[in-house]
């Protein structure tokens, strides 16, 4: 810093765009010197004390009265020039506030001042000594035990070095002793790590040769350090994820870093194995599920350089990687790494803008790729297309078959499983094979209504039927409202309450009645609710140790459960009526890829999908595995409709506690768009105002406007004046106003 640079520029962290600037603050005695860019720090504003962000120094004009900065929150910057660069864009393209632009950013760094110190583990004597040590003791398997994961992993607590050996703490402190082991203390470690190289590094896989012309690809565009995005297009269990990790060694040799994200935390135990396997300690792992102190420690570890691997879910991809080669998105065409609250970014836009900073190479995999992401890997678009056709060892697809559930009505099965299903489920328990049945729809039932007046229960916060548990519970899966299931009809006072529709606890009640001695576990988000409990089911299932696995969407995709025979879509028609533009793709997606869950290990597998729709494109497509087939019936409509890919939408939700304010306020908020697409032709296309499809949520009504274009930034101005607007005509106009650019969903 400039001696003669007396004030600090700062952004203070208000999530207001009207105060979306810089804002000078004079640099005190005390602590002038240890300011630098990238600083927190506590200032003075209108009355209060708030954190701010130092982007840089100089001097306001005289006529501005400056106070003082009051302390520093984090002298070591929190920021790289890169990651303001990209608040800054993220500003500008979702239409938020810089300060909360990087408050995302910066999350797992926020709030948080240290990691635990603690003490760990690793070896006393180098290598070599160690073989000659471990040589002379043949009696004593525990400490060998111990003494070999302390090479694989140095750096464990002693209870973590002791579980990795199978043995008791006891033994560590013996070793200890001996002056075997040496303890030092440093961050806690969020989980085992390893050595550089990885276990897996002398003997990788052959590569097919559509992996061979994929890895040579991007390794290729790795070395030539420019930006450039690929499309990864393969079939479920074609080896992609071996495609993924030959670009991170390619990255790593280059001198560089790699950022790998996967939609669902449930698919991160599978793949920190299969990343620490090849990469040991090199790999950092982000996702929200860890705790405040393990997300920073591994955010720390990643920002110097000691894990130049990153893995994680969505917010992983603001890694604060110092040199990022390569960014990979597994499963690219999942909604879940759109952001659905506050500021809702896209983390495939992100890692896109990251690569083009640092002339880095992205990666998008998905065997049903979004349509957005094809379209753009059209010859002549900003992707190049890379396919893998065929599954690792040339293994077939699953043939699948269509279950007409009006048939099975007709012929007097009114059941949850159709006759094809139940025999099928059958055949592999006595085979001893392991089967998934996939519903997207958690609880026990969907909905509960009075069979005497009609009344269906609903959240009394929220526009949605409450959905039956079987603890006797009635939930909002919103709110997470809780009430008792009542007895007797609250409106008409009957006792003819019924439960309707299918969760997945009553399909796993009804599995357990059919299928008597098969170990059946269940897979969903109230099943998970414990940190962990992810990783113990998946690990449990594909040990052998249960014989059904049946849950939601987060089976559908990703994992790896080589023993599975059998897949049985319990009803595949869930996502196909969602309200959305999106609805038909939705469904395809979903049943190709819990179809693909199948099959992938030495014995063929089978998928079962029942349907009360049977002739939807979308079912038969997927019921053949064809991509190209079901993007070749779904354009054409998107074309005639003008939606993505063939346009640009935007959403702005209006939420208040009174309907009829929300209901006016979006009705001006209409008029003032309409005035601001004026004069632009007819390029800009206003739908609504009208209620959301969830009209209200958390005791907020909600109405929406959805705007739609030929390019992005005309929808920007037109919604930049509106908000503008509204703003100066508040306090008349009272609603909340959430901007979506490029909504995911419309629920």
């Amino acid at each position: 810093m400039e001696k003669n640079r007396s004030f600090a520029e700062i952004i203070v962290d208000i999530n207001s765009r009207r105060t979306d600037r810089v804002f000078h603050y004079d640099l005190p005695a005390g602590i002038k010197e240890r300011v630098v860019v990238g600083s927190r720090v506590l200032v003075p504003f209108g009355g209060r004390k708030l954190a701010g962000y130092v982007v840089g120094f100089g001097f306001p004009e005289s006529t501005i009265k400056t106070k003082d900065i009051l302390e520093i929150i984090d002298e070591e910057p929190v920021f790289t020039p890169e990651l303001l660069e990209l608040a800054r864009w993220m500003a500008d393209s979702y239409i938020c506030s810089t300060a909360e632009a990087l408050s995302r950013i910066l999350s797992p760094r926020l709030g948080v001042k240290a990691p635990r110190r603690v003490m760990l583990f690793r070896p006393a004597l180098p290598e070599d000594k160690i073989r000659e040590v471990i040589d002379k003791m043949p009696h004593a398997p525990k400490q060998i035990a111990v003494i070999k994961a302390a090479v694989k992993s140095p750096g464990l607590t002693r209870k973590e070095l002791a579980a990795s050996a199978q043995t008791v703490m006891k033994t560590v402190d013996v070793l200890v002793e001996k002056g075997l082991l040496e303890v030092f203390t440093g961050d806690s470690p969020l989980l085992p790590g390893g050595s550089v190289e990885g276990e897996a590094g002398t003997d990788l896989p052959r590569l097919n040769p559509e992996q061979e012309v994929a890895c040579k690809e991007i390794s290729g565009a790795i070395g030539k350090g420019k930006f450039k995005a690929f499309l990864l297009q393969g079939v479920t269990g074609s080896g992609k994820t071996e495609v993924y990790m030959r670009a991170v060694a390619a990255a790593l040799e280059s001198g560089r870093q790699a950022v790998i994200l996967v939609p669902e935390i449930s698919l991160t135990p599978q793949m920190i194995d299969l990343f620490r396997g090849r990469f040991g300690g090199n790999v950092a792992v982000l996702h929200s599920a860890l705790a405040g102190g393990e997300r920073y420690g591994e955010w720390r570890r990643a920002k110097e350089g000691q894990a130049p691997v990153v893995l994680g879910t969505r917010s992983a991809v603001f890694a604060p990687s110092s040199s990022p080669g390569l960014f990979v998105i597994d499963e690219e065409h999942e909604p879940s790494y759109k952001q659905d609250d506050r500021l809702r970014y896209h983390a495939r836009e992100i890692a896109l803008k990251r690569a083009q900073q640092f002339g880095a190479v992205v990666v998008l995999g998905s065997a049903t790729p979004s349509l957005e992401s094809q379209f753009r890997s059209l010859p002549g678009g900003p992707y190049q297309l890379l396919k893998l056709p065929h599954r690792i060892e040339k293994r077939p697809l699953p043939p699948v078959r269509i279950v007409d559930l009006r048939q099975e009505m007709r012929e007097g099965n009114r059941g949850i499983f159709s006759r094809s299903l139940k025999d099928a489920v059958c055949k592999r328990m006595e085979r001893g094979e392991q089967a998934i049945l996939f519903l997207n729809r958690r609880g026990y039932t969907t909905f509960v209504v009075c069979r005497e007046c009609g009344q269906v229960l609903k959240c009394p916060h929220c526009d949605i039927s409450l959905t039956y548990h079987l603890d006797g519970l009635l939930r909002c899966h919103y709110c997470n409202y809780t009430t008792t299931s009542p007895k007797l009809c609250p409106r008409c006072g009957s006792s003819y309450i019924r439960h309707f529709g299918v969760g997945t606890q009553k399909v796993e009640e009804e599995a357990r009645r059919l299928f008597t001695g098969a170990r059946i576990v269940r897979m969903d988000s109230d099943s998970t609710a414990r940190k962990g409990s992810h990783e113990k089911i998946v690990n449990l299932f594909r040990q052998g140790q249960a014989d059904i696995l049946i849950g939601t969407q987060m089976i559908a995709k990703g994992l790896d459960l080589p023993g599975v025979t059998l897949v049985g879509v319990i009803n595949a028609d869930a996502t196909l009526h969602m309200p959305d533009f999106r609805a038909a793709e939705r469904t395809f997606q979903l049943l190709t890829q819990v179809a693909g869950r199948t099959g992938r290990g030495d014995s063929a597998g089978e998928v079962l999908v029942q349907t009360y729709c049977p002739d939807h494109y979308s079912i038969i497509t997927a019921a053949s595995h064809d991509c190209e087939g079901f993007y070749n019936h779904e354009m054409p409509i998107r074309r005639s409709l003008g939606y993505p890919p063939f346009s640009f939408l935007a959403r702005l939700l209006f939420t208040h506690p009174e309907e009829d304010v929300v209901r006016k306020g979006a009705g001006l908020a209409r008029n003032i768009l309409e005035k601001a697409i004026s004069g632009r032709g007819d390029l800009v296309d206003v739908l609504g105002p009208a209620p959301a499809p969830l009209q209200r949520i958390k005791d907020q009504y909600r109405w929406q406007l959805v705007l739609k274009g030929p390019r992005r930034n005309l929808l920007k101005v037109a919604i930049l004046e509106c908000l503008d607007a509204l703003e100066k005509s508040r306090p008349v106009f009272k609603p909340a106003v959430n901007v979506d650019i490029n909504p995911q969903g419309m629920i």
